[in-house]
């Protein structure tokens, strides 16, 4: 299966990895913003936006890489957001010939222990799902990671995004069998710019400090006006600001 995907502009490839909250139209700003210098690419991961959950085994590095070889990009750049910086980091640790930076901004990561603030978010969304209460569950994530500046157009396109991936992962059910890749920082030897925004959730944080304390090539920064999301929050800056990174490697 080929991801779902969108590709605008010219140039060097960026890819741009979304939430798992949200799909790829978390980027819309960014696509049109980035098109003039880069060939964009922006896929739906599966289970989000219009990429469908099957019975098949799968991962998402195969699935990404599948994809850019249907485009014949050789090597590319990867932006990802949140739970998308986990599997930017999965594809760089896999391919890391094939990528040229990493822009991760508030990425998840693996083998950080997750903080009782983020359990607990983590538990009422289960009792929530559990009881097939999809909107509650929605409506807890708007909460918790949309920042109250954030204009009701983009609030409701989040809800919209995030309702849609509950349902088709409910949907799916036990059938879903996605295979378990690890991540070895270490092989990961790209630039990379490590975001975070200081308005998130301190686990947050801490998974900023360590990639940029584990990864061979790391800079880290911290958006003092950021919460979660800062390309939903201040799309034409960050978009700036990835344009810069992706230049420059640094900032």
């Amino acid at each position: 299966m080929i991801l779902h995907h969108i590709v605008a502009g010219m140039g060097p490839a960026v890819l741009l990895l979304h939430s798992t909250a949200t799909d790829s139209r978390q980027w819309q700003a960014q696509i049109e913003d980035l098109g003039p210098d880069f060939t964009v690419v922006a896929p739906d991961l599966r289970g989000y936006g219009r990429s469908p959950l099957t019975s098949e085994p799968f991962s998402h590095v195969d699935d990404i890489t599948r994809l850019m070889d249907s485009l014949s990009l050789e090597d590319f750049a990867i932006v990802a957001s949140s739970g998308g910086g986990a599997i930017a980091l999965q594809v760089a640790s896999a391919v890391p010939k094939r990528v040229r930076a990493l822009v991760l901004l508030c990425a998840a990561a693996q083998g950080v222990e997750p903080t009782a603030e983020l359990r607990s978010f983590g538990e009422k969304e289960n009792a929530l799902l559990e009881s097939g209460d999809v909107a509650g569950a929605t409506e807890l994530n708007v909460e918790l990671w949309v920042q109250p500046q954030v204009d009701e157009v983009t609030r409701d396109l989040f809800r919209e995004m995030q309702s849609h991936a509950f349902r088709v992962q409910l949907a799916a059910g036990d059938a879903v069998q996605e295979r378990d890749v690890q991540t070895d920082l270490a092989r990961i030897t790209c630039p990379v710019t490590v975001v975070s925004g200081a308005c998130d959730l301190s686990w947050f944080h801490t998974v900023a400090d360590h990639l940029a304390a584990e990864l061979p090539d790391a800079t880290r920064i911290e958006l003092t006006w950021a919460g979660h999301l800062p390309n939903l929050e201040r799309p034409a800056e960050t978009s700036r600001l990835i344009r810069d990174w992706m230049r420059t490697g640094r900032r």
